[in-house]
């Protein structure tokens, strides 16, 4: 395992646990602790997290959402998972929207072979993705262009989504509490997420199962307007069973 995956899993574990000793690190890595050090060391340097005396921390503030490549490299196989099993329920004809974010994009990586298709979407990389599938039209709404994701926001686009109806949204999201509902990491994109929903038949929740019990910075609406969730097969147990209870169709995503 080189310097880079070895980062990556550590951004994983801190996503999961909020913090990690060095000498859990070592143990894992089967390395020495200077390199576990220096491997810190270089994340605390991109302001990913904060070391302290015997291992390091997350860094994050509710509205710190990490860059789209580090994203990209968590969970990347629950996401490839995800957004296969979140395709297969896309219809010949259908008119959907997309989300920004890696989850999402994984949806759109799945939908070539579907004809007829209207999407939605904010996100520049989702078009890029399905610009070349024949028999699909593609709907980019104007406004600000945010070039960390890259993606558009703003009034503008908020304004020109709500003249659209569409069958299933592709939603994704910052944090899922069961009290707090779905949030997003900055006040933008939650404004976004909000007139899809509202112009939207069916929502479809894409997102790992880290995602769940966390709140991030911007409210986007109360868990139960969701009909469906696809996630992976990390989602703990009772989490399970609150969203049953409120009537969600679990779909539980892996190999």
């Amino acid at each position: 395992m080189n310097s880079k995956q070895r980062q990556q899993q550590i951004l994983t574990i801190i996503d999961q646990k909020s913090k990690v000793s060095i000498n859990e690190l070592v143990e894992l890595f089967s390395v020495n602790a200077i390199t576990v050090r220096r491997d810190l060391e270089s994340l605390e340097g991109r302001g990913l997290l904060k070391r302290y005396h015997g291992g390091a921390s997350s860094n994050r503030g509710r509205s710190y959402e990490p860059p789209f490549l580090v994203r990209s490299n968590v969970h990347k196989k629950e996401k490839e998972w995800i957004g296969q099993k979140a395709a297969s329920f896309i219809k010949d004809g259908d008119s959907i929207a997309i989300d920004v974010g890696t989850t999402a994009l994984e949806v759109a990586r799945n939908i070539k072979g579907k004809t007829n298709l209207t999407i939605i979407t904010t996100s520049l990389r989702v078009v890029n993705e399905v610009i070349s599938c024949p028999n699909i039209r593609i709907f980019i709404p104007g406004g600000i262009v945010n070039a960390d994701e890259p993606s558009i926001r703003g009034e503008l686009a908020v304004s020109v989504l709500e003249n659209f109806f569409i069958d299933k949204f592709f939603l994704g999201v910052g944090g899922v509490d069961f009290s707090a509902g779905l949030s997003e990491y900055n006040f933008e994109d939650a404004q976004i997420k909000k007139t899809l929903i509202k112009n939207s038949k069916e929502i479809i929740l894409t997102t790992d199962s880290s995602k769940f019990n966390r709140m991030a910075f911007a409210y986007v609406a109360p868990l139960k307007i969701v009909n469906r969730i696809v996630t992976d097969d990390e989602l703990d147990v009772n989490s399970r069973k609150k969203i049953r209870d409120l009537g969600i169709d679990l779909i539980i995503s892996n190999p």
